[in-house]
């Protein structure tokens, strides 16, 4: 398990979440839905919404090839296999698999999962038979399934081998794609074949581009050269799929519980899985901020899709047929460009064009409903007015309950425990010399006192005037040299003495010039013996109950 994770106990308190989700899904209800319904939002764009896409769990959906760690990926995270868990070289995953906790262990059908309204899973029915043969649901007693669900998806056959699904597959990618908190799209290094069904796939999740995350699985089945190589031309493909200039997030590793094949990269490796699992670990903490930006981004679609109907009914005659149906969709730019300007909408907000003129394409002009004004000024009304104070709710709550609203369980870790060896940080800058019965500075004590020495120290105390010339020769910058003096004058009094300036030189030389982040107070190891407080006597009647010396009422 990941030590680092247990540096504290975690208490989850979800209880602003839930208030602020609460808040969304009746603004949603009470405003946005009108609109939608009717519109018709949901014959065009995405479906209506329920009362369980609010109060869901956060979840992470898992997309790639055959082989490439998915479903083990899930059994790292949880640290235990889960109903209907395949693994192996072959295609073993052929269907979607939501794993959730529960006290028992079992599958549950994908047809039991749309109709039960405690889940958000409703709006898949609408792909049909042959899709909810493929999907069902894993519940098992993890603790980490307690906080954030998880999403196993098909393996897509390399090359352009894959035969139909019987489902469309692509569409049920994207409906989840817009619900879930985070995508993990998993690379083999050992062979980077990226198909047409993946690169579609990957298309298909535009628009979500902040969720998604990239692992470079099984690193350490190639050589360091071979490495560099693979990465490259891995963000090389991405780029292209992507067409963004912002660099995707890729994380270098060998995610399972396996001894390395190579362990050249092991330090690199640990600091990627580090950096992944905490940003995984922080999912609880902001899925209300998810909501409401989801919240957010749906309301002004639905509003640039009323202006688009109203533009379009507006030159809609009561003789117009299928010519002028033609003449409209053709006219279709002018149309956005037209409401973009006169209602100061970003272009962002509008729908892809092409899609939205197929969709128009299929339907009856003539039942394009009139332009309602008060539903529109209700959602304007809902954006500026209502979302604003519960977004101010959301960043006072968690400065309040930082670090408390976490994933645990699993690889994640559970209770707080002893002093791990195998974290991260363990034995390095500041933690250097954590559970040691000595004084870590004594290492280098008899250094640091020669040089308080030569400096000229009165009272055995050196002022900053004769300690400033000694710390610029480490090239430090300033602002880093004073938070180490703050840190190691202990006593407050502006001046440095014997054991306070060795302290200073261990935090410039073994902690901030090595690249260590310096922390903001000063672990106990690192306070000199002779500053620390005495500790507390113990009791006296209840050591002598532990020793059976104690007298007692019975005898």
């Amino acid at each position: 398990m990941l030590g680092w994770m247990r540096k504290q106990r975690v208490v989850v308190d979800e209880s602003v979440a839930q208030n602020v989700t609460s808040s969304l899904a009746q603004l949603y209800t009470q405003k946005l839905r009108p609109l939608e319904e009717y519109t018709k939002f949901q014959e065009y764009h995405s479906p209506l919404l329920d009362h369980a896409h609010f109060t869901s769990r956060p979840m992470v959906l898992l997309i790639g090839q055959y082989s490439t760690g998915k479903t083990t990926f899930l059994e790292y995270l949880a640290e235990k296999q889960f109903p209907g868990c395949r693994i192996g070289p072959e295609p073993t995953t052929d269907g979607f698999m939501v794993l959730e906790h529960n006290e028992i262990d079992a599958l549950i059908p994908g047809n039991a999962l749309v109709v039960d309204p405690s889940r958000p899973y409703a709006g898949l029915s609408r792909f049909g038979v042959n899709f909810l043969n493929k999907f069902q649901g894993s519940s098992t007693n993890a603790e980490v399934l307690k906080y954030v669900t998880l999403i196993d998806t098909p393996g897509i056959l390399s090359g352009s081998k894959q035969s139909s699904r019987g489902y469309d597959f692509i569409g049920v990618l994207q409906w989840f794609a817009e619900r879930v908190d985070r995508i993990i799209l998993l690379f083999d290094a050992h062979k980077l074949d990226i198909s047409d069904e993946l690169s579609r796939a990957i298309r298909s999740l535009k628009g979500n581009d902040d969720k998604i995350r990239i692992i470079l699985n099984k690193a350490d089945t190639v050589n360091t050269q071979q490495l560099m190589r693979v990465y490259g031309a891995l963000l090389w493909y991405l780029a292209k799929v992507f067409d963004t200039p912002e660099v995707v997030r890729v994380y270098t590793g060998s995610f399972w519980n396996q001894a390395l094949k190579i362990d050249d990269n092991r330090k690199l490796f640990e600091m990627e899985k580090a950096d992944l699992f905490r940003d995984l670990q922080g999912l609880p903490r902001n899925y209300a901020v998810r909501h409401l930006n989801d919240l957010v981004k749906r309301a002004r679609l639905a509003m640039v899709h009323a202006y688009i109907l109203a533009a379009l009914k507006a030159e809609w005659g009561a003789f117009s047929g299928d010519k002028k149906k033609k003449e409209l969709l053709h006219k279709l730019p002018d149309i956005y460009q037209h409401i973009e300007r006169e209602h100061n909408i970003s272009a962002g907000d509008f729908p892809n064009m092409e899609e939205m003129r197929a969709k128009l394409a299929e339907r009856d002009f003539k039942a394009i409903p009139k332009f309602r004004k008060e539903l529109v000024d209700s959602v304007n009304f809902m954006l500026s007015h209502d979302i604003p104070p519960l977004m101010q709710r959301i960043n006072e709550e968690e400065f309040k309950a930082a670090g408390t609203n976490e994933i645990r369980g699993g690889v994640f870790g559970g209770e707080e425990g002893s002093l791990d060896p195998f974290t991260e940080d363990f034995g390095v800058g500041m933690a250097r010399g954590a559970g040691e019965s000595t004084w870590v500075v004594e290492e280098e004590k008899t250094k640091w006192d020669q040089q308080f020495d030569s400096l000229g120290p009165v009272d055995d105390k050196l002022d900053g005037r004769k300690v400033k010339p000694h710390f610029l020769l480490s090239k430090l910058p300033n602002s880093t040299l004073g938070k180490i003096w703050k840190l190691s004058d202990l006593d407050k009094d502006g001046c440095l003495d014997r054991d306070e300036f060795a302290l200073a030189m261990h935090l410039t030389y073994n902690v901030a010039v090595k690249g260590e982040p310096l922390g903001n107070t000063l672990p106990e190891h690192l306070i000199p013996p002779s500053k620390r407080l005495p500790s507390k006597p113990a009791d006296k009647s209840a050591e002598q109950h532990e020793n059976g010396d104690g007298v007692h009422d019975d005898e």
